[in-house]
């Protein structure tokens, strides 16, 4: 069964950084590009990062680059989104997903699987 699990959302400062995790069973991570999405209350669910699966072509939204870093060890079969410089206005919940393409995309209508998100707070 394929599974993909978020973990390490919480409660930060403004400036602060957490880095979420996304784990993967069922699959081998290799054979998937990895996408990290969010979604605030009343938002649309907005892609945020993507990684291909070696990890050479990366993507970011504008509003996130220079701040966040995504990653990949596909021997632990897990995806890493690096998170510094926090803002209140990243508060989302954050999903991790996997599509069996080679392209890293952000429109989330390419992923196919999908984790059940963790809560990111930025607030003083």
């Amino acid at each position: 069964q394929l599974q993909v699990v978020e973990s390490g959302g919480g409660l930060v400062q403004p400036g602060g950084s957490l880095r979420l995790s996304c784990a993967v069973s069922g699959f081998t991570l290799d054979s998937y590009v990895i996408g990290w999405f969010r979604q605030a209350p009343g938002k649309e669910r907005e892609g945020v990062s993507c990684i291909s699966r070696r990890g050479n072509n990366i993507n970011y939204s504008d509003s996130v680059k220079g701040r966040f870093t995504i990653s990949r060890d596909n021997t632990k079969n897990t995806a890493y989104l690096q998170m510094n410089s926090l803002k209140p206005e990243d508060t989302a919940i954050y999903f991790c997903a996997a599509h069996r393409g080679y392209v890293c995309y952000l429109g989330a209508n390419d992923y196919d699987y999908w984790g059940q998100g963790t809560q990111v707070t930025v607030s003083s």
